[in-house]
């Protein structure tokens, strides 16, 4: 699908502050981008500004810099410590955000009140965190500088809160070609609520939309002489035995909560924050063809509907926001598609993807990727909405991963750079190489209207826009080469 093309909120006019390229040792590289806006983003403005300028505007989250995507490039040897500083800062932010929701009203009779008790210690704390990132890199390279400009953080409000739930301004069961029911099923209340369902913060009413009232927007680049034709499905079930972690061994390695949310996990089932390549080569597989025992993973989907899950009292669970029944898929498919131009060459074993910003509501939409949908309907896909479905269809979530790889690393300090998306011709740019190209279909048996949500980081709301995927490839090279074979001959292979 590519990536969503939505800007971030249209009521803030943003402005570069400061962008810079600092020059690391080795060729690293560290961009810093500092945006002023009203009520989100990154400032150079005080916070006593900044929210006098979001006056009227009823503060819903914590926007902090994503320091994880500013430090494109890190040393080899000084990426364990750095990804522990990256861990501890996502923990410093969920911290604030509940101190925030904790004292919202008062924050909202006193706004100075924020900068004092909650934006001010935040600043400070990631100034420290930020040092560290810094020294750690000095190490073995030059020390970057201006990473302090990342340290501020704001509140900033959620511009959707309040809109109607259907799609072009309708409510639900308004637009498209017939009504569609739209309200919550029995026994459910309606998201938004500060019922318990998700720790009251969000999804909000105007998160979901009805499919009927979205118009087809599906497009595929179509395929050129030498494209790569094939299939190759893996069967690797639909997480029926129930792992779940709040871990994420990509993005925080070794760090146990890494991700503040939980992930389903189909495949392999060795699968946690200190799972090495080692213990995933020797781990369990669901999957049936033995020779695949990559791990696949993304956040649980949850019904609103106030019952209590094994994790109400735990981190990533309740703890963190993320509360209702766990839903397991109706139907998972994982397939490997190939090249609408050419020929796909073999991944490399323990190539680490992931697909979609689990920071997206914040960040902006430049890495968001997740697509929602209903059976019947899916040449209607919805990045920033989850869908309201007609009775009879289920809920849809998609993941396209990126396709084309550098040639060279199984990952990245950003575990982004290593990995593109093809342009919308399908060509991999920049001497970047087409590899098999992972999409996920995962399918869910919800009632029908809003009620159901995605696992999130606290201050993310639990906004569709945040969903994503993670793989790591651990095929063995027999079975690599089957599917690259089936992909560039044409053939549909399992």
């Amino acid at each position: 699908m590519g990536r969503t093309s939505r800007k971030r909120s249209t009521l803030a006019k943003r402005a570069i502050v400061a962008s810079a390229a600092l020059l690391l040792g080795g060729g690293g590289l560290v961009a810093v981008n500092v945006y002023a806006s009203a009520g989100e983003g990154w400032s150079d403005k005080p916070p006593a500004q900044q929210q006098a300028e979001n006056a009227g505007q009823a503060m819903s989250t914590i926007d902090c810099p994503d320091v994880a995507n500013e430090v494109t490039e890190v040393p080899e040897p000084a990426r364990p410590e750095v990804d522990r500083e990256l861990a501890a800062i996502d923990s410093q932010i969920t911290e604030a955000y509940r101190q925030f929701a904790d004292q919202k009203a008062q924050i909202e009779q006193d706004p100075a009140f924020a900068d004092n008790a909650i934006l001010n210690p935040l600043k400070e704390k990631r100034l420290a965190g930020l040092d560290r990132i810094a020294v750690a890199i000095s190490r073995v390279a030059e020390r970057p500088q201006g990473l302090e400009a990342l340290a501020p953080c704001t509140l900033r409000a959620d511009d959707n809160a309040g809109a109607p739930a259907g799609g072009d301004g309708q409510a639900p069961g308004q637009g498209g070609e017939q009504e569609t029911p739209g309200q919550e099923a029995p026994g459910q209340q309606a998201p938004g609520e500060d019922d318990g369902a998700q720790a009251g913060n969000g999804p909000d009413a105007s998160d979901f939309v009805n499919i009927k009232s979205v118009r087809p927007n599906v497009q595929e680049p179509r395929p050129r002489r030498g494209a790569s034709r094939g299939a190759f499905t893996t069967e690797c079930g639909r997480n029926e035995a129930g792992k779940f972690n709040s871990d994420n061994v990509i993005v925080a390695p070794g760090v146990s909560n890494g991700a503040h949310h939980m992930h389903d996990y189909v495949g392999n089932q060795a699968n946690d924050a200190f799972a090495s390549d080692d213990a995933l080569a020797a781990g369990e597989t669901t999957c049936r063809n033995q020779g695949d025992r990559s791990t696949y993973y993304w956040p649980v989907l949850r019904l609103q509907n106030g019952q209590d899950e094994a994790d109400v009292n735990a981190d990533g669970g309740g703890k963190e926001g993320n509360v209702g029944e766990i839903q397991t898929p109706a139907q998972v498919t994982l397939k490997f598609v190939g090249s609408p131009v050419s020929r796909v060459t073999a991944m490399p074993r323990f190539l680490r993807i992931i697909t979609g910003d689990a920071k997206a509501f914040v960040n902006g939409d430049a890495n968001a990727n997740a697509s929602w949908s209903c059976t019947g309907f899916e040449n209607r896909q919805l990045k920033d909405k989850y869908p309201i479905c007609p009775r009879g269809s289920k809920v849809v979530r998609t993941f396209k991963f990126q396709s084309c790889w550098d040639g060279q690393n199984t990952d990245s300090a950003n575990h982004r750079t290593h990995v593109a998306f093809a342009d919308r011709n399908g060509r991999c740019q920049n001497g970047f190489r087409a590899i098999p190209q992972l999409q996920q279909r995962i399918v869910y048996n919800v009632p029908p209207g809003p009620g159901f949500a995605v696992d999130s980081f606290p201050e993310q709301l639990h906004k569709p826009v945040t969903d994503h995927g993670d793989f790591i490839n651990v095929f063995d090279e027999r079975l690599m080469n089957r599917v690259v074979s089936c992909l560039n001959s044409g053939r549909t292979c399992r």
